[in-house]
């Protein structure tokens, strides 16, 4: 008789281990449940997996940071080396799911199954949702056939890859999307139906994680501001900047002029944009070529931080070399 998959779920909070204390109530307290608690009403479930809890922290997701990052990617190495895990799935918050799971897999390698997940209600609401995607999220990393798909998330019976999932509701259950490809999959506690094959099977990771993470700012672009706000991050010592731009990642003149004097002088700037969806490319309306700077090209500003952070903390600063990692991110 085949063993069930062992799993190993590592536990940081958020709204799907979150308490109101009131089915009704809007208020709550994310990580407000223990990881046993939770998953001791996923055992009810009767699902075919064993599960390994592992608790990491207790927290709601805009205070995830380095140290949460750190123990996450240990935990989650030592699974991929460890012939007695099969897959691994994450409890988050929803907030910055998308920094974490990219962060992720930009470091770890695709062997096994690697799968984030959370909720947009929590625990005691009424229609909660934590427990069908938490169901769902087992049923993926329990899958040999998710291998090979980098780092997922699992959120309203769809499976998207963590290089193309954002947050792009505040309160919506359906508050993922995916762009610039779709999701990989829809998956409910009884199947998944996979769209396509995977797309990077057996790959290493494509950096290592980085020791510390250097100060990366997001400026958000708006109609009328000026260059004060560019020589302020610098002058509280960005090492990197990505703006988030008007339309294709533009700005005002005197903005883009002070970002191509901080390229200049060694400052990696990417431009990223504020619209929910779409490409930034290069030399449209502004003049990469000439300012020095890197188009984000799929990357929101997010998910555009988080590369230029891990490229930095690598000693990849030349322009040349970060657009063409944001090409091929």
């Amino acid at each position: 008789m085949n063993k069930p998959p062992r799993i190993l779920v590592l536990g940081t909070g958020g709204t799907i281990a979150g308490a109101a204390g009131s089915a009704t109530d809007a208020a709550y307290r994310p990580g407000g449940l223990a990881l046993e608690v939770l998953v001791g009403h996923l055992a009810a479930l009767g699902l075919v997996a064993e599960i390994v809890p592992q608790e990491v922290a207790r927290i709601g997701s805009q205070d995830i940071g380095f140290a949460e990052w750190q123990a996450l990617h240990a935990a989650c190495a030592g699974a991929l080396g460890d012939p007695a895990i099969d897959g691994v799935i994450i409890t988050h918050g929803t907030d910055t799911a998308e920094e974490t799971g990219f962060l992720l897999d930009l470091t770890l390698p695709t062997t096994k199954p690697v799968v984030l997940v959370g909720a947009m209600r929590p625990a005691d609401a009424v229609g909660a949702d934590g427990m069908r995607n938490f169901a769902n999220a087992v049923k993926v990393a329990s899958e040999p056939a998710a291998a090979g798909r980098g780092v997922m998330l699992v959120m309203g019976d769809a499976v998207l890859a963590a290089r193309d999932a954002r947050k792009a509701a505040t309160s919506a259950i359906d508050a993922f999307r995916s762009f610039p490809r779709g999701p990989l999959a829809r998956v409910t506690p009884a199947g998944i139906d996979w769209f396509g094959p995977p797309h990077r099977p057996k790959q290493q990771a494509r950096y290592p994680f980085p020791q510390a993470l250097p100060r990366v700012a997001i400026l958000t672009a708006g109609a009328g501001m000026d260059e004060k706000p560019v020589e302020a991050l610098l002058g509280i010592g960005c090492r990197g900047v990505v703006l988030a731009g008007m339309g294709q990642g533009n700005a005002p003149a005197s903005v883009i002029a002070a970002l191509s004097e901080a390229a200049r002088s060694g400052i990696p700037v990417v431009r990223s944009t504020r619209v929910d969806e779409g490409l930034v490319d290069r030399n449209v309306e502004v003049d990469d070529d000439g300012q020095g700077l890197v188009a984000a090209r799929a990357l929101g500003p997010a998910r555009a931080r988080v590369l230029l952070m891990v490229l930095i903390a690598n000693g990849i600063c030349d322009a040349a070399a970060v657009q063409a990692a944001f090409d091929g991110a």
